[in-house]
């Protein structure tokens, strides 16, 4: 869709992006406060989590109980959600054009004044711990937590945040609240029709009631180091294995080289015929293969995952090892590269049709401040050679930390053996 981005600074120290989408009928938006999981002590995890939930549908002064706050702001159909991550605290919605300034003007008052009420607050614990024990029943988000653990991270399974969230109470989030909800901490992002109303939409939010507060609160300090062995959780109700290869890189990658390895992904999981995935599939090893990487604040990762039989998992890694190491090495068809390139730029044009996805593409903003330039991805894409894939997939495997690991019926030597057979991609 086409849109312009602008960065604006408001007079009480917030800062965000306004996207003119012209012609659109909702209004998407984000409030991100940078008051995640790292500013509380392992004791307190949950912390965050909990009083996303408190502040996000949770009574107010204006509104006491919740359930009449809740159907007043949904009421013409409005979605309003929140999340919490290890660095973020973030209140999202998307809204009819007719109603955004009543919706915000509500989601305002929610966040400046919530009541934190005790009866509210043993209502989320018990939903809480039931969304913890829910997650930790999805096998590959517990494989990850625990790799994340391995590698040196500072992170929790979603089973040790079902037992740590006992440790909090209710003056645990009045404090956080107070520590964190402060409007030079608070990064935005609101897209829509905006032309006619950016005045009143950077005025609205100049009249959010938050202390202005200090400087924003600074993104922590990581380093990945190399596990001391294979991650492997035994759980003898899973027939097959779970499979996740992840490399770390303890440094922010490129632009060009986030853009390469995009394509990378391409060539090696994201068809039917495509490298590791294709073969596998030609094969009958395996149903699904997918791979991608990330960029956290001092780290770049990446990864591949799969569901696999224990009788198919060495195949599957031979033919793993194979195909990074053709990419690490620049041995890529430049026919095969020219396709996989059409395949992203499609991908690409797909993937931003409605506001939402628009508003979601420069979700990096919160991160470091850095403002996408969506305008130049066909662009992008179109310039990456056969030396940009090269020199970003060696580079993610340049400082030898990385791992595999296995969760299912088997025992640990399936993932020694795993680990292994595949040490040649970090060499």
């Amino acid at each position: 869709m086409k849109h312009n981005v602008s960065e604006v600074q408001l007079k009480n120290g917030a800062r965000g992006l306004l996207i003119d989408i012209p012609g659109t009928s909702v209004t998407s938006y984000e409030l991100n406060f940078r008051a995640g999981e790292f500013l509380v002590p392992y004791k307190k995890w949950e912390t965050a989590h909990i009083l996303e939930h408190m502040v996000s549908a949770g009574a107010n002064e204006k509104y006491p109980n919740r359930n009449l706050f809740n159907a007043e702001i949904s009421r013409n159909g409005a979605y309003i959600n929140a999340y919490t991550s290890y660095y973020s605290v973030a209140y999202v919605g998307e809204v009819a054009d007719f109603e955004w300034d009543r919706v915000l003007r509500l989601q305002q008052i929610s966040l400046s004044k919530p009541l934190f009420l005790q009866a509210e607050f043993d209502a989320e614990f018990g939903n809480i711990h039931d969304e913890l024990i829910s997650l930790s029943n999805n096998h590959f988000r517990a494989l990850s937590g625990k790799m994340s653990q391995d590698f040196g991270f500072k992170v929790a399974t979603d089973f040790e945040r079902s037992k740590l969230m006992n440790n909090v109470n209710r003056q645990d989030l009045i404090k956080h609240y107070k520590k964190t909800h402060f409007t030079r901490n608070l990064r935005f992002v609101i897209a829509g029709s905006l032309r006619g109303r950016r005045v009143d939409v950077k005025r609205l939010l100049e009249e959010l009631e938050l202390p202005v507060g200090s400087a924003r609160f600074k993104l922590p300090e990581e380093k990945a180091k190399k596990p001391a062995k294979p991650t492997f959780i035994a759980n003898k109700t899973v027939p097959n294995i779970y499979l996740i290869i992840t490399s770390q890189f303890n440094d922010i990658i490129s632009q060009k080289d986030d853009d390469a390895l995009g394509i990378a992904r391409v060539m090696l999981t994201d068809t039917l015929y495509s490298k590791i995935f294709g073969q596998a599939r030609d094969k009958g090893l395996v149903y699904y293969v997918s791979s991608g990487h990330h960029i956290s604040s001092r780290v770049s990762e990446w990864w591949l995952s799969a569901q696999v039989l224990p009788d198919n998992a060495l195949a599957l890694a031979d033919i793993v090892l194979a195909e990074v190491k053709k990419l690490q090495n620049g041995i890529i068809d430049e026919t095969e590269l020219e396709i996989a390139k059409q395949y992203s730029l499609g991908s690409f044009q797909r993937s931003m049709q409605t506001v939402q996805s628009v508003a979601s593409a420069y979700s990096r903003y919160f991160f470091d401040g850095h403002i996408e330039d969506i305008r130049a991805m066909p662009t992008r894409i179109k310039a990456i050679t056969k030396k940009d894939i090269a020199r970003a997939m060696a580079k993610l495997f340049s400082q030898k930390v990385g791992s595999v690991g296995v969760l299912g019926g088997m025992d640990a030597s399936i993932a020694q053996k795993l680990d292994e057979q595949l040490q040649p991609l970090w060499h």
